[in-house]
């Protein structure tokens, strides 16, 4: 039987994969949130499905999104990952991936997680269906992040990462995880 997936989900394998066993499932382990946040901004002007495919790359050539190790990460490692033909080799967004993993250890000493934090802006509570590109809350985050020094964390971007790890629900109605 074929399930009702949102219109994005194509029959790509890699794609049908993450709609239905993690796109819009509310994260809470700040591991998985920085995965997300690195990613969506590697995202930038590019395809999703670009990076989906290169997930596993990237999850080798950051150490697992380790946070403190890609804070630590220094030259010779921004030129290493420049030359890693696996990932998305853009000098700005890997230097941003450094500085936010940064800023991440900041926001995590401030509010006890960064899941505190990032759930903080609507209580614990899942919005569901809005079906945008930004918004209001996409905004103030983005706002936020970029106040504490976040690069690569624009409205748009935010609110791709908001429905990634499961803070908007944008299931589609005819959609079996809606």
């Amino acid at each position: 039987m074929n399930k009702k997936r949102c219109s994005w989900a194509t029959s790509d394998e890699v794609y049908i994969k993450y709609h239905d066993e993690e796109w819009g499932v509310p994260t809470h382990d700040d591991r998985e949130l920085f995965e997300f946040l690195v990613l969506e901004s590697f995202q930038a002007g590019l395809s999703w499905i670009t990076i989906l495919k290169k997930r596993e790359n990237f999850k080798e050539a950051f150490d697992d999104f380790d946070v403190v190790k890609v804070a630590g990460y220094d030259d010779v490692k921004v030129d290493e990952l420049r030359e890693n033909e696996g990932i998305i080799r853009h000098k700005g967004k890997i230097t941003s991936a450094i500085n936010n993993a940064k800023i991440f250890i900041e926001i995590q000493k401030e509010f006890g997680s960064f899941d505190n934090y990032i759930w903080g802006f609507t209580d614990g509570k899942v919005i569901k269906a809005e079906y945008l590109t930004e918004s209001e809350l996409s905004k103030a985050i983005s706002k936020d992040l970029k106040k504490r020094g976040m690069k690569f964390v624009g409205p748009t971007i935010i609110y791709s990462y908001l429905e990634a790890v499961g803070i908007i629900d944008n299931h589609q109605e005819n959609c079996f995880k809606f």
